[in-house]
């Protein structure tokens, strides 16, 4: 069964999809159930995807990148996240925001900051989750305030992807107070990690995505200078939009990789198992369950490339966006369910992919704007 077959996937996309299969075969799939039993972020597999140019090449070749397209990192997504999310992450993390600053940083920044992520020689991270603010973009609290020719950082972040391994994050901080105009209050900053008053650590062990860290960032009088704004003050809300709208697509891909994880465990699980003097796959109750998740699968897989095609293009693309995200991480929580009945008891056993899967898939419906907030979206932006 090959759930991410190609013919879906535009043929410019086809072979790097290919390269992220045969690493996720031989790299990520076999180091999963250890790596998600000891919590640990996995350095060595990191390496070994920088050095299979796999990391951090949707970064521009002029910097060093391979200028990966949006179809192309999907494809990548779907393949890594079938063979574990928090590996996945990790992997996909390791340039997360940069695609901002190479979108409107200047060269000077390009060159200091851009250019070795891409090279693979720092990491880097985008700051915007608060601990009291969830999606709400135009509510978060850290502060920027102009002093001189530097900026001072106050407040918190959390959930922060590298926020301790990163050397830079893009940080999103509040730059006015204007209640008329709550869009236009905020903007993007470069902070390297080793900045007086930079202050982050590991957020304690979650249930899923184990392989992957997320920080608690402190910023205490963080003094970085005016130069470090990305692109012009004020300009950070629509900057982290427009983003967003090729960040929710790739999460799709998140969603499509651990629907497909799922379905492929029980299918096998129940190929493999008598009850009642049979096999149980031959029960009819088993094979609806087994269509239902084939066809939420290939809905949400048809959708989600139809969506990337759209974001690419600059078509409705927050609306394409939305649909896509929600659809993909829901259908994976559903295969996980069905998949976790059609293990029986078995399926509580930590030693069984299922098990592993049913806690991954809870997570790619929050990040990324919550799939309650993207129902906003879908019905706000429904193009008329």
């Amino acid at each position: 069964m090959d759930l991410l077959e190609e013919t879906v996937v535009p043929e410019e996309a086809r072979d790097i999809k290919q390269e992220a299969r045969e690493f996720a075969a031989e790299h990520i799939e076999p180091n999963a159930q250890e790596y998600y039993e000891r919590g640990e972020y996995p350095v060595d597999i990191l390496e070994e995807g920088m050095e299979a140019g796999l990391v951090a090449q949707d970064i521009g070749e002029e910097y060093g990148g391979r200028g990966l397209s949006l179809q192309q990192v999907l494809a990548m997504a779907e393949e890594f996240y079938k063979a574990d999310a928090g590996i996945a992450l990790t992997l996909q993390l390791a340039s997360f925001g940069a695609e901002m600053l190479e979108d409107h940083g200047n060269e000077e920044q390009k060159e200091e900051y851009l250019r070795p992520v891409a090279e693979n020689e720092q990491l880097t991270g985008l700051a915007v989750s608060e601990p009291e603010t969830g999606s709400d973009m135009a509510g978060m609290q850290t502060t920027a305030e102009k002093d001189g020719d530097e900026y001072v950082l106050n407040g918190e972040k959390y959930w922060i992807g590298n926020g301790v391994e990163a050397d830079w994050v893009t940080v999103y901080a509040k730059t006015g107070d204007d209640p008329n105009n709550r869009y236009g209050n905020y903007s993007l900053f470069i902070v390297p990690t080793d900045t007086d008053g930079y202050d982050a650590e590991h957020i304690p062990e979650k249930m899923g995505f184990r392989a992957s860290k997320q920080a608690h960032i402190v910023f205490d009088d963080c003094r970085v200078p005016e130069e470090n704004v990305i692109g012009h003050e004020g300009a950070g809300f629509y900057m982290l939009a427009e983003f967003f709208n090729h960040g929710r697509v790739i999460v799709a891909g998140h969603g499509l990789g651990l629907a497909a994880a799922a379905i492929e465990e029980a299918w096998e699980f129940v190929h493999d198992r008598e009850a009642f003097g049979k096999s149980v796959d031959e029960f009819q109750a088993v094979q609806h369950k087994l269509a239902d998740m084939r066809m939420e699968f290939e809905s949400a897989r048809a959708l989600t490339w139809r969506a990337a095609d759209k974001v690419a293009n600059q078509e409705d693309a927050g609306f394409w966006a939305a649909m896509a995200k929600t659809k993909a991480t829901e259908v994976s929580t559903q295969c996980a369910e069905k998949g976790m009945q059609l293990h029986g008891g078995r399926s509580v056993l930590t030693e069984n992919r299922i098990s592993r899967v049913y806690r991954d898939v809870r997570i790619p419906v929050i990040y990324e704007g919550a799939n309650d907030i993207q129902r906003n979206l879908i019905y706000s932006q429904t193009p008329q």
